[in-house]
């Protein structure tokens, strides 16, 4: 089957001196200590993160694409290189550079790369501008965006306009989950990422939903990582607080939040079976699109296994969460990319 990997990370093979650049510190830098490895550090030295070729080298990206029978890869920033806290100007700047890179990553192989840009966020003038060059000057299918916007959630009316304009220019926005909650209580166990990173993604859909950017953008195409996150398993929670209180929970929006679902776009990266097949029953398959955190550890090792291994899902159901959804989500089509409708023969090209 053809598969559109709708969640991956990239990275330019080298970063400049942010410090260096703007005066200040904060940023992430490469370190390459090793062939075909880097350090992500702080520019004061603190480690973040060990990368492999397979981040930074686009060739290694597409041998390994090719080996896993992946056709498409999204391809989008590491959420660490939002630096939301940074000077709007400088966000500016460094969200032109990486968009600049991805965008050149895609022109060299657009039959299998898709790109997505990333936003000065915090100025959201500053990111509507960086928006319009992303989608009309470097064709960029959309945008990457974290989960909240330091003190604003989603729901804020200052990020507004951002959603507005990418309404109006039929920009996909991916929503990913960064500088979690309550990190400052979990320094062990890795648990920012396995507790954080859930109640970011749901606090990210609540907030569209309560916030009415869903109903007042019927149009705006949002799909949010890792599965919705922990919202599609509270849901009912979320339902029952807005109909039990009303009046802390409908005072922006009065439609149920039921109601929104088939309204957004989520990943399948869940890790589980039952837990898909849950998605799938809340949402619907329209909704979920193969997305696997490539090339990092948390991800799906082999994009789309999962999917594949469930026995209970007719061929069509499987086509449309590995391909056809991404399309939706992307507004692509099959041509774009040199995939066959389902049923017919494919001819993967490697440009």
């Amino acid at each position: 089957m053809n598969k559109i990997d709708i969640h991956t990370h990239i990275l330019p093979h080298d970063l400049p001196s942010f410090k260096d650049k703007y005066g200040y510190g904060g940023f992430i830098v490469l370190e390459h200590h090793k062939p075909d490895r880097a350090r992500m550090l702080k520019d004061d030295g603190q480690f973040f993160r060990e990368v492999e070729a397979n981040c930074f080298d686009p060739k290694v990206r597409l041998a390994e694409m090719d080996k896993m029978g992946v056709n498409v890869q999204v391809l989008s920033t590491v959420p660490v290189m939002f630096s939301y806290w940074a000077k709007p100007e400088h966000a500016l700047d460094l969200s032109r550079f990486l968009n600049d890179h991805i965008a050149g990553v895609v022109a060299s192989s657009p039959k299998r790369f898709v790109g997505l840009g990333t936003l000065p966020m915090q100025d959201p003038q500053l990111a509507v501008q960086e928006l319009e060059r992303c989608v009309r000057d470097l064709k960029l299918a959309g945008v990457q965006i974290g989960s909240h916007i330091k003190n604003w959630n989603l729901s804020d009316k200052e990020l507004f306009p951002v959603f507005e304009a990418a309404a109006e220019l039929g920009a996909a926005i991916f929503v990913h989950p960064w500088d979690m909650m309550g990190q400052d209580r979990m320094p062990k166990y890795w648990l920012p990422w396995l507790v954080g990173m859930p109640a970011e993604v749901s606090l990210a859909i609540c907030s569209m939903i309560f916030g009415g950017v869903f109903e007042k953008l019927p149009k705006l195409r949002v799909a949010f990582a890792h599965g919705g996150g922990a919202y599609c398993m509270t849901l009912g929670r979320i339902e029952h607080g807005f109909i039990s209180r009303p009046d802390l929970c409908a005072v922006d929006n009065s439609i149920n939040p039921r109601d929104y679902c088939g309204r957004f776009f989520v990943d399948s990266l869940v890790h589980d079976v039952g837990a898909l097949r849950y998605v799938l029953d809340v949402l619907g398959e329209n909704c979920v699109a193969l997305g696997s955190d490539y090339p990092f550890p948390l991800g799906e090792a082999e994009p789309g296994l999962m999917i594949e291994s469930m026995d209970d899902l007719m061929p069509g159901t499987k086509h449309r969460l590995l391909c056809e959804t991404a399309l939706t989500w992307l507004n692509r089509k099959h041509s774009d990319f040199g995939i066959p409708l389902f049923g017919q023969t494919e001819e993967r090209t490697s440009v």
